[in-house]
């Protein structure tokens, strides 16, 4: 009987041991496969859009959906300019950033530096008939101040005389350098001013001397007699 009740508690010490070393061996193997991660493959690729060139003077606006639909991309031109190519605003200077802003134009259209660099040095001259200097300059002689300055062009002396030398033009055919003629009564040319762009021209008036004004003002719109082009 004592061999007996010694065999068996060693059998139960030594079955429990096996059952242990073997549970720990599978919670261990158990811990080891959830341990690692689930990687999803994903079919979505990425979407590029092509054939899209963009040059100054245009804006580029997408649309993205967040499903899988294609994105539409719309490019609206806004009056497009042949000085634009290759353009890059970061060599503009500060007469043609202040003076974009002034015209209501975008840079790249303001590549004639002498002529902003002309109007700011006569920037709020004062008007005075018959004047030619920067005490006082009335509209013709700034015109003709202008035209040889800058593109070295000689205008007869009075806005009449100016209007008489050019090549009558329409609105709609005005370019940078061209004359804008007004008149109070009939075709009698009282005014004369330099045509920039975007409607604007630079001109001697009487009301503030040398100064922007804009074709589709009611005062200017009212005695717009026509456009004229001088051909050097």
């Amino acid at each position: 009987m004592k061999k007996i009740n010694f065999c068996i508690p060693t059998i139960i010490a030594v079955l429990a041991f096996a059952s242990c070393k073997t549970t720990r061996t599978v919670t261990s193997k158990t811990k080891t496969a959830t341990s690692k991660p689930t990687v999803k493959k994903t079919t979505n690729k990425p979407t590029f859009i092509d054939g899209i060139e963009v040059t100054p003077g245009t804006t580029v606006t997408s649309k993205h959906n967040t499903n899988n639909s294609k994105s539409k991309v719309e490019v609206k031109k806004t009056n497009p300019d042949p000085n634009a190519k290759n353009w890059n605003i970061e060599k503009a200077n500060w007469l043609q950033l202040k003076y974009a802003i002034m015209l209501d134009a975008t840079v790249e259209r303001l590549t004639n530096i002498a002529l902003l660099q002309k109007m700011e040095e006569w920037w709020g001259t004062k008007y005075c008939l018959g004047g030619n200097t920067k005490s006082c300059i009335d509209c013709s002689g700034f015109t003709a101040m202008m035209m040889q300055s800058v593109y070295n062009i000689s205008l007869p002396r009075t806005a009449q005389q100016q209007y008489d030398q050019s090549e009558k033009i329409d609105v709609d055919e005005l370019k940078e350098g061209d004359l804008v003629f007004f008149g109070s009564s009939g075709r009698r040319i009282t005014h004369v001013g330099v045509y920039v762009t975007n409607n604007k021209f630079f001109n001697a008036s009487t009301s503030s001397g040398v100064i922007i004004n804009d074709l589709n003002e009611p005062y200017w719109r009212n005695r717009f007699i026509g456009g004229g082009r001088v051909i050097k």
